[in-house]
């Protein structure tokens, strides 16, 4: 036996069955309409959103090529003439590139240490059961709960007493202790999510936990230790409290956000805007290039977990 349908008055709407009520296609109209305006509404968020953060960036990077003159005068227009002198100017008389490789340095060492350390911390308290397993877990988790602010004075004297205050190895040594504990927490996370049964396997064919770890619960856990690496590398590379305390000696020690600030004191009395917009650019490209070479390796990783 078929059965018929009735055509709705309203094109483009479904057929209703007989029998079938009106009030049923009238929820679906609403339903749909509903999810036209919030889809209407996130999509126009998300320009709105992307305007203010994206406009300040192309505004400093053009204004980088542009003369303290044309700043003061046309703040909003595009350069007439690119002055690639402030890029120079920044790099060499400001010493931002020296502040730049300083940076490499110690973002690049402690973002090492800190996904070792903080890999195989956080692997042995996923998969081991000891007294003690739950304190530790603990006492990672409450290490995000304290502002930098509250431990500077400490890591003051702390650093002083071992002798590796205003040096880059303490500043690195610094960022590792920062960075561990969210580290840890989300690494943590993710290695409760892989499968025990590739590594019950390694461990009955005679391979040692060591090389268990590193063989193949590493690569196993790469999205997750991409996306808390580009994290590190980002919070790391941004830090001006710690190296500000900690790193007060000799200028040619300095990283990033010390030189650029004291630039921005220095070239704001000069009147020299263009080369503290290149400054600023110096300082800025690096860090977008990071993610947006590997946004989808974060995107990953941040949902493996999840999706597990």
């Amino acid at each position: 036996m078929t059965t018929d349908t009735i055509e709705d008055a309203t094109p483009g709407s479904p057929p209703r069955k007989s029998g079938t009520p009106a009030s049923d296609t009238t929820g679906w109209k609403w339903r749909r309409s509903e999810g036209l305006v919030l889809n209407a509404f996130s999509h126009v968020f998300l320009v709105v959103w992307a305007l203010m953060v994206g406009l300040p960036l192309l505004w400093a990077l053009w204004s980088s090529f542009k003369s303290s003159g044309d700043i003061l005068s046309h703040p909003l227009s595009l350069p007439t003439h690119f002055h690639f002198d402030n890029w120079s100017h920044a790099w060499s008389k400001a010493n931002m590139g020296r502040y730049f490789i300083n940076t490499i340095i110690v973002v690049g060492f402690s973002t090492f240490g800190t996904m070792l350390f903080g890999s195989m911390a956080a692997y042995v308290l996923a998969r081991f059961e000891f007294p003690g397993n739950r304190l530790i877990y603990l006492c990672f988790v409450a290490g995000m709960a304290f502002p930098v602010v509250m431990v500077l004075v400490p890591l003051f004297f702390v650093t002083t007493n071992l002798g590796i205050i205003n040096t880059l190895p303490g500043l690195i040594l610094v960022y590792i202790a920062y960075s561990l504990p969210f580290t840890v927490f989300f690494m943590t996370s993710f290695f409760r999510t892989l499968p025990t049964s590739v590594a019950e396997a390694a461990l009955v064919d005679g391979a040692s936990h060591t090389r268990t770890f590193f063989q193949i619960m590493v690569p196993m856990a790469k999205p997750g230790i991409i996306s808390i690496g580009i994290f590190n590398v980002l919070g790391q590379w941004n830090q001006y409290l710690l190296p500000l305390v900690l790193n007060q000696g000799d200028t040619s020690k300095w990283v990033l956000t010390q030189g650029l600030a004291d630039l921005a004191v220095q070239q704001g009395y000069q009147g020299d805007w263009g080369g503290l917009f290149a400054g600023l650019s110096i300082a800025m490209l690096p860090v977008l290039a990071v993610y947006i070479v590997f946004q989808r390796q974060v995107q990953a990783g941040l949902t493996a977990g999840a999706l597990k």
